[in-house]
């Protein structure tokens, strides 16, 4: 164990992980006031040191999709947000950025898991709604009833879409 964290990949994703966790603290207990410079400055050090070319779409589709997937889904009532002000009249900010810091771990720390589909689906149908539960209770949010499995239903899909997209093209290149 220690050998492998003296390997430089190793600790390349070891620090794309712990960059995705300060940024989803930031975002949830700081909120949009927080969220927007911690989450611009990982974004940047991210692209700066980390991205491989092209990847900045990856981050903004997953903008435009968490924007698309949790916009809906709080338009149907999933989340109550109280008095936090809303970006684009759906979302606070914090929620939203907290898409295109997940996408920071496609390609690097998760990019293990999208050669093993059954595990991806699975991870992300249960990891995905614990990360909003966690979320809610630490940002006052409620959540409706029907919003967790719904997530569960969202991240297992969208988990298995990335082994078809991105564990497809890492076995071709091996």
């Amino acid at each position: 164990m220690v050998s492998a964290l003296r390997q430089p990949a190793t600790r390349r994703s070891l620090l794309n992980l712990a960059a995705f966790e300060l940024g989803w603290l930031a975002c949830v207990l700081g909120g949009s006031w927080v969220a927007v410079p911690a989450a611009a400055l990982l974004l940047g050090l991210h692209l700066a040191w980390q991205a491989r070319p092209g990847e900045w779409r990856w981050l903004a589709g997953f903008a435009a999709l968490g924007l698309a997937v949790d916009g809906g889904l709080t338009l149907a009532g999933g989340f109550e947000f109280g008095d936090q002000p809303l970006a684009f009249g759906v979302l606070p900010l914090w929620l939203w950025l907290l898409w295109p810091l997940f996408a920071t771990l496609l390609h690097h720390s998760l990019a293990w898991l999208w050669q093993r589909p059954w595990l991806a689906v699975l991870g992300g149908a249960i990891s995905g709604p614990f990360s909003y539960y966690a979320g809610a209770r630490l940002a006052d949010v409620t959540l409706a009833p029907w919003l967790l499995p719904a997530q569960a239903l969202v991240w297992g899909l969208l988990c298995l879409w990335l082994t078809v997209r991105l564990g497809h093209g890492e076995r071709s290149r091996a």
